[in-house]
């Protein structure tokens, strides 16, 4: 019962806990998300510093409607990003100055190809540092982005489901509770 007394929640109490719900699902995802990642880095023996994700995680999770979430800048910002870790590799060798320039130009290059995604700006940082060869790309950068792109949109099609579900579990509640029916007007004689 609400403070007037008269059963009902008001409005502002629903938007709490619908905000709380969607946070709930954001945090849970983002928290299956990163264990998948860290059971896959221990199957494959990589060590988790080179698995360059959990940012990633994060923002797809937690802002999946902005413009760095969706799937064309999560592969797309990692693959650009880590090719000119590449470029920049082959091009002057390891060194942090080198590692700094690859990162800067892999931001350039995301915005000049629509593909920002900016925790890809690791990558190229940890290929020029660590001289990583071919198969961080292969093995675990586009894989990792192709698997997180998949399971974001997994994920948030579950969530989106059962937002739907709820809203309209809500709604035949509140039409039940004042007296409403909430079955379809019958037409004919």
């Amino acid at each position: 019962m609400d403070a007037t007394g008269t059963g009902r929640a008001g409005p502002r109490r629903a938007r709490w806990a619908k905000a709380a719900g969607i946070l709930g699902f954001a945090g849970l995802g983002t928290a299956l998300a990163v264990a998948a990642m860290e059971m896959a880095a221990t199957a494959s023996a990589v060590p988790y510093g080179l698995v360059p994700f959990v940012t990633s995680v994060v923002l797809v999770m937690t802002l999946p409607d902005s413009a760095p979430a969706r799937p064309r800048a999560v592969i797309g910002g990692h693959v650009v990003s880590t090719l000119v870790g590449y470029g920049m590799l082959a091009a002057f060798g390891p060194s942090p100055w080198n590692a700094a320039a690859a990162t800067g130009i892999a931001a350039l290059l995301m915005m000049a190809t629509r593909t920002l995604h900016p925790p890809a700006g690791i990558d190229p940082f940890l290929v020029v540092n660590d001289g990583l060869g071919p198969g961080f790309l292969l093995g675990i950068v586009l894989p990792g982005s192709l698997l997180l792109a998949g399971f974001a949109r997994l994920w948030r099609a579950a969530t989106a489901e059962l937002a739907r579900l709820s809203s309209s579990r809500s709604r035949s509640r509140a039409g039940t509770a004042e007296g409403r029916s909430t079955a379809p007007p019958r037409s004919g004689p």
